[in-house]
C-alpha cells in the first residue's frame, strides 16, 4: 500500500466527499422540501463521514486513525438509515436511493479494508517517527 501523506490521499475520504457533494446538491435542489431536521442530520452525518477520516489521520497515530475510521463507519450507517427516511418520504427516487446507498456502502468497505490493513501494521504513526 502506498504511503499516505495527507488525508486527501485516502480513497475512502475522497469517496465520502463525493457522497457529501451529491447529497448536498439534492438538498440544495429543494428535494427535501421543509424537512429541516432531516436535512441537518443528512448534512451532519455525511460531513462527519469524511471529517472523522481526516481527523483520525491527522492525529498522527495508527490507533487514533483506526478509531477515526471506525467512527466514520458508524456515521456511514447513520447516513444509510437517513437515506431510508428520505426514500420513504419520496425526497428521491428508488434509483437515487440505490446509488447513494451503494456509494455509502463503498465507503464502509474501503474504511473496513483500511482498518484491517492498519491493524496488521507495525507502524505506530507519523507522531512516533524519529527525527
Amino acid at each position: 500500500m502506498a504511503t499516505i501523506k495527507s488525508f486527501e490521499d485516502i480513497e475512502s475520504w475522497r469517496k465520502a466527499r463525493d457522497v457529501c457533494k451529491i447529497l448536498g446538491q439534492i438538498i440544495d435542489g429543494g428535494k427535501f422540501k421543509r424537512s429541516y431536521r432531516l436535512i441537518h442530520q443528512v448534512e451532519g452525518s455525511s460531513g462527519s463521514i469524511m471529517d472523522n477520516i481526516a481527523e483520525g489521520f491527522g492525529r498522527g497515530s495508527r490507533l487514533e486513525f483506526i478509531a477515526g475510521l471506525n467512527i466514520s463507519r458508524g456515521e456511514t450507517d447513520e447516513l444509510k438509515s437517513q437515506l431510508y427516511r428520505g426514500k420513504d418520504n419520496r425526497y428521491f427516487s428508488e434509483e437515487q436511493f440505490n446509488e447513494f446507498y451503494a456509494l455509502a456502502d463503498e465507503v464502509t468497505k474501503m474504511n473496513t479494508s483500511l482498518i484491517t490493513y492498519q491493524d496488521k501494521s507495525k507502524i505506530k504513526g507519523q507522531r512516533f517517527k524519529q527525527s
